[in-house]
């Protein structure tokens, strides 16, 4: 269950990123409050999980979930560039946390 909360609160990461951009310094009222609620919901669901988990692993992930999903969202949707070398290190910080993940964490 805790591993559930960490994988949530990595997708709510992404939604608070992407609305942090789409809220143009907290100019726009709609993307500034949804990015507090992104972010409020992010943070809570981690330290939820963080009550059962080891911090390095839950929080690798919970980066990794937010930092590959932000910018496969950006590709995708916002007109980021796409390109080899960023799918490839998109790629290498999922293995990365997948890796870190198994690599023993206690709980």
């Amino acid at each position: 269950m805790a591993w559930l909360l960490v994988i949530v609160a990595g997708l709510l990461e992404t939604g608070f990123a992407v609305c942090l951009k789409l809220s143009h310094g907290f100019t726009r009222l709609w993307p500034t409050i949804a990015f507090a609620c992104f972010a409020l919901g992010s943070f809570g669901l981690l330290t939820l999980s963080l009550r059962k988990l080891d911090v390095g692993p839950a929080y690798a992930v919970w980066t990794g979930i937010g930092a590959a999903g932000t910018a496969i969202y950006g590709m995708i949707f916002l007109g980021d560039l796409v390109s080899t070398l960023k799918i490839v290190s998109i790629s290498l910080v999922i293995f990365g946390v997948i890796g870190l993940q198994l690599s023993g964490s206690s709980h």
